[in-house]
């Protein structure tokens, strides 16, 4: 157990898998803390690491070919605003694939991507398709909010037979926590990072940090804030959701994506319709603005999900 970055901890994953499987292979470049010294490719060669040119579309469909003929691709898109130039292969032929050969073919294949409102990044680089993502059958979505979610997360994607989006928020990558590497994979769920019993909160990736901000300053009222990591959002962990919601009798869902059909709505949704008795009180969204991503600084702080937002969101939950 070590004290880490996110980003380490997503790193140190990647490199693992990278060390343990001859036929895992990196498209895209990741680096930083925790990547080998020297980088990916001085580490593990350029056979299995490539820098493919800005081309999206060629190299996920790449990508998905390699998976298919036995090889384990990680594959990195930069910003999510990027991935919308790959759909084709990712949504239309990797998700798909298992299902259209009758379960004879696997896709072990994990696409990565970062999302995020940044000041001054503006619309076109400040996507955040994660929703849309989790209307693909097929694929598993996942969004690690804490630097050993980040780890674990990681681990279980590169082990995975289905492709999983691994969807990384470059806000959080400085967020210290406690990390055990050298672990196999575990099963992903939704965890608790904090127990309360007035409200919980089951935030998505960056939100998870916000949330943990806002259960401190509240506990120091008395109100007592749960706070759930969602980590899989697509198949979302239904029963530790709602094992959490039936401690406390209410819920705020935040997440950095959109509030219109996005993944805070579906948890809300998933709660109101599975356990519409837990509730004392109607759930509440955090989420962006339904707008385009702002250019100016203070405009996007405005759409954003902030941490006022959240703490005025359970205050509406206790009333």
């Amino acid at each position: 157990m070590a004290q880490m970055s996110f980003l380490e901890a997503r790193n140190r994953a990647v490199t693992e898998a990278m060390a343990e499987n001859p036929h895992a292979v990196l498209f895209g470049g990741m680096g930083g803390p925790g990547a080998p010294e020297g980088g990916y490719a001085q580490a593990f060669g350029r056979e299995r690491v490539r820098q493919p040119p800005v081309s999206e579309e060629a190299y996920a469909a790449a990508a998905f070919g390699a998976a298919l003929n036995g090889l384990r691709p990680i594959v990195s898109f930069s910003t999510g605003s990027f991935m919308f130039n790959a759909w084709e292969p990712v949504v239309n032929e990797a998700a798909l694939m298992r299902y259209m050969s009758g379960g004879q073919m696997s896709v072990p294949v994990t696409f990565h991507f970062y999302v995020g409102l940044r000041p001054g990044a503006a619309a076109q680089h400040s996507q955040m398709p994660q929703a849309m993502l989790c209307n693909a059958p097929g694929l598993v979505v996942v969004a690690p909010g804490t630097p050993r979610a980040a780890y674990e997360v990681m681990r279980a994607a590169t082990t995975s037979d289905d492709p999983v989006v691994y969807v990384d928020c470059l806000k959080i990558h400085g967020e210290q926590g406690d990390v055990e590497t050298g672990v196999g994979a575990k099963p992903v769920r939704a965890e608790v990072v904090r127990l309360g019993s007035d409200v919980t909160v089951v935030a998505v990736s960056a939100q998870v940090p916000r949330a943990l901000r806002v259960a401190e300053k509240l506990a120091t009222e008395g109100i007592s804030v749960e706070v759930v990591d969602a980590r899989i959002i697509s198949p979302i962990d239904r029963d530790g959701i709602l094992a959490s919601v039936a401690r406390t009798g209410r819920l705020v869902a935040t997440d950095e994506g959109q509030l219109t059909c996005g993944v805070a709505s579906e948890i809300v949704a998933t709660v109101s319709e599975y356990g519409h008795d837990l509730l004392k009180a109607p759930p509440r969204r955090v989420a962006v603005l339904d707008v385009p991503a702002p250019m100016s600084p203070t405009l996007d702080a405005a759409i954003a999900p902030s941490e006022e937002r959240i703490e005025a969101a359970i205050r509406a939950t206790l009333g």
